[in-house]
């Protein structure tokens, strides 16, 4: 299976507050970011909730078609963004007969989320040795040798009087 995605057009936050939210649950499994969004005091959380959890069914939807299995414990989320949508442009009465504009913003949330692959454990790696054997001095152009030292700051300062 590929990457599934959902989308959400022109829900009404403002795609700063959106994106605070959306930013914690990046990258993690879908099952930890419903944990997130879910004990989440944002009301930005409850959106993303949604088009995660509309992810995840498509996810479904595409592995019962496809005639594949879909295990949800293994889907992580690929790529969230929350982009601006449009402005939803009102007035509100101002001293002295003004009118000063309001911007209402909206935004766009994208959720991709696709199956993480499951590594089998690698065994660990013998550590390399050097040509000369172990404990042998380090070859010439390795560490330099600390035979001069420089002399103190108020030495070597001519301006100074000491």
């Amino acid at each position: 299976m590929t990457d599934v995605r959902a989308f959400q057009r022109t829900a009404r936050q403002s795609p700063y507050k959106m994106r605070l939210v959306i930013d914690q649950i990046r990258g993690k499994t879908v099952n930890e970011a419903f944990a997130l969004l879910q004990f989440s005091k944002k009301h930005a959380a409850q959106q993303i909730a949604k088009v995660l959890h509309s992810a995840v069914a498509n996810a479904e939807y595409r592995g019962r078609t496809a005639n594949e299995p879909v295990d949800v414990d293994t889907l992580y989320v690929k790529h969230a963004i929350v982009n601006e949508g449009p402005k939803l442009k009102r007035f509100m009465p101002a001293a002295m007969g003004r009118a000063t504009p309001i911007q209402k913003r909206t935004s766009h949330v994208e959720i991709v989320v696709a199956p993480r692959a499951v590594r089998a454990p690698t065994p660990p790696r013998r550590a390399a040795r050097s040509a000369a054997g172990e404990g042998a001095p380090a070859a010439k152009g390795g560490r330099r040798a600390a035979t001069k030292r420089r002399a103190p700051a108020r030495a070597r300062n001519p301006k100074r009087g000491h």
